[in-house]
């Protein structure tokens, strides 16, 4: 297993055992497999719709799979999600900025031709979702649906080849992805002020708040490449920001949909994403005042969901919702990554430690604790093993 090792100064990570991981199979099953089946779709729209007559059916079919089926997964079958093989290509390409082995850059390329290859058709540009039917608040997604929240790991990872490599092969996927954003998503508010976009290319009845922040980053890192509409771009960019920075709670939180409708909640790794793509972005873009709401959108991670006594973040800070499981690894995978994008190097050592310590079990990655305190969802990549690898690729040996 991948041994680590505090010292002083840095986490060294001997990543020997993931990058056998990130070169081979990607399928993997899913914490979603049972909401994946027609019973589960149908339990899941019912519930969404009558909460009373959904949350019986719901309750049996999530104890079933967690605490029954948890480990054979019968019924469920093994497959490949973009957003994997995207993290599994950004992170051969974290560990080949600090050792330049051709290896690891070979095995990316091998992942960003498959993205291509397997890229959501039928729309104005290179796009990518999820490969699985999705139910939710919004609605019910067909499995080819390509999400503004998948993209962006699709198009970093194009970008970063191409700087690392000095060429320019996948110059026309990356520009054919500003078509999709500008064609195939559509606006919930445009105004002078404000922008604000869809979450897919399906009408929604709610926004979603941290997908306009990926939104933002695609943006961000476009619009020096897309020069005939540079100006128009950085326009749309600052109308995203805005709309994120308005929606900022006083406490620095966000909500997950952009309105005070039953079913809201405020959780770990979506604000995350907020905060990491905010990040990102002003990378590329002066962000009026970003540091600030950066800032306070930290603090309230630290403030409320870190468990000093444990070391880990907890899933929500609010909702509504019952839940069988105590700590996920999303959230912590995703908080390793937003220490390390934020320096904070103290907690990236500790959390990293905590994490392994509770979630890596031999050569097993697990995704959740549950209330009992036992480890479940073993080896699932896209929830959240993949993510918990990228996040550790940040650091080199």
């Amino acid at each position: 297993m991948v041994a680590l090792i505090l010292q002083k100064n840095k986490i060294e990570i001997k990543m020997f055992e993931y990058t056998t991981w990130l070169c081979g199979d990607l399928r993997s099953y899913d914490p979603y497999d049972i909401w994946k089946t027609k019973i589960g779709i149908k339990t899941k729209s019912l519930y969404y719709k009558n909460r009373i007559l959904g949350a019986l059916p719901a309750m049996a079919l999530s104890s079933w799979d967690m605490f029954v089926n948890n480990q054979w997964r019968l019924g469920y079958k093994k497959q490949e999600y973009p957003i994997v093989r995207a993290l599994a290509a950004n992170s051969l390409l974290n560990l080949y900025e600090g050792k330049r082995d051709e290896v690891l850059l070979n095995s990316a390329k091998k992942h960003l031709d498959w993205l291509i290859e397997n890229y959501s058709k039928g729309y104005s540009g290179f796009c990518w979702g999820a490969n699985m039917m999705w139910a939710s608040k919004n609605g019910n997604y067909p499995r080819e649906t390509p999400y503004i929240t998948n993209t962006p790991y699709v198009l970093e990872g194009l970008l970063r080849y191409q700087k690392l490599t000095g060429t320019n092969i996948y110059q026309n996927v990356i520009g054919s992805v500003f078509e999709f954003i500008d064609k195939d998503l559509y606006t919930h508010l445009d105004n002078k002020d404000i922008l604000c976009l869809s979450y897919s290319p399906i009408k929604e009845p709610r926004i979603v708040i941290n997908a306009n922040s990926y939104a933002l980053y695609s943006l961000s890192m476009l619009q020096n490449l897309i020069i005939e509409k540079s100006a128009t771009i950085k326009n749309d960019i600052l109308r995203l920001y805005n709309f994120i920075a308005t929606n900022q709670n006083i406490d620095g939180s966000w909500w997950y949909y952009a309105d005070n409708r039953k079913g809201n909640f405020i959780d770990c790794f979506h604000t995350c994403f907020i905060l990491k793509n905010l990040i990102k972005s002003s990378s590329y873009i002066r962000l009026p005042e970003v540091d600030k709401i950066i800032d306070k959108g930290y603090g309230y991670l630290l403030k409320t969901f870190y468990n000093k006594e444990i070391g880990l973040f907890k899933r929500f800070s609010k909702t509504d919702k019952i839940s069988l499981v105590k700590f996920d690894l999303y959230d912590n995978a995703e908080m390793l990554n937003l220490a390390h994008l934020k320096s904070d190097l103290d907690l990236y050592k500790s959390l990293a430690e905590k994490i392994r310590e509770n979630f890596v079990k031999g050569r097993n990655i697990y995704s959740v604790i549950d209330i009992f305190d036992i480890k479940r969802n073993r080896n699932t990549l896209r929830w959240a093993a993949m993510p918990y690898i990228y996040s550790l690729s940040h650091s080199k040996t």
